[in-house]
């Protein structure tokens, strides 16, 4: 990216905002590339310990395959109750509530582990929920910390020395350029005065 500027205090001035705009901004744009990191961590980390939590449940279960074939489905899912809530400036899903259906069903016609059952797939079916939601959650944040990353680069590595660089470059044009005006102004002034000498010789003689 190269930026447009033209040789005068017009655009020096446009140059100048710009670059107190980015220069400002880049501390904050730091400051939450380091929150971003941070929280991509401690995301994966989540995720990490979900997935190990949701593992353990299933294998516990998949040892009572047998059980389970008998299993007559009692427990649906409802609705999944997610809100957003706010991370380092970035909206991310948490789980807040499940709401499991539970079909009526004979104490006495069913077998004795039916509610045991019932409640440990309520807990797998949630495992599973939120490790969905932790995955989703560290892919929206990890977005975020490489699109903060890429503008804290664009701002520091590109666009600042850019707008240092033109700024500089206007600055010694228009130097050069009083300072021509102001040598021409003396050759003009020095010019006139040894004509008015030569005269006030000339009329002398």
């Amino acid at each position: 990216m190269s930026i447009r500027y033209q040789m005068n205090k017009t655009s020096m001035q446009k140059l100048q905002k710009e670059l107190k705009t980015r220069s400002e901004a880049l501390p904050t744009l730091k400051a939450k590339e380091t929150a971003l990191r941070t929280e991509v961590k401690k995301a994966k980390d989540k995720f990490e310990e979900l997935k190990v939590q949701k593992e353990k449940l299933f294998n516990e279960q998949a040892k009572n395959y047998k059980i389970w074939m008998e299993y007559s489905s009692v427990l649906t899912i409802g609705d999944v109750d997610i809100e957003l809530r706010n991370i380092a400036g970035v909206k991310v899903p948490k789980l807040k509530d499940i709401d499991f259906k539970v079909r009526d069903h004979s104490l006495f016609a069913q077998r004795a582990w039916i509610p045991s059952g019932t409640d440990a797939l309520k807990k797998m079916a949630k495992a599973h929920i939120e490790l969905e939601l932790m995955e989703k959650e560290m892919q929206i944040l990890y977005r975020a910390r490489k699109k903060t990353t890429q503008k804290v680069n664009l701002y520091e590595k590109v666009q600042i020395p850019q707008f240092r660089e033109a700024i500089g470059k206007i600055k010694r044009f228009l130097e050069d350029e009083e300072n021509l005006s102001r040598a021409g102004q003396k050759i003009i002034k020095a010019k006139q005065e040894r004509e008015f000498q030569e005269k006030m010789n000339g009329e002398a003689a």
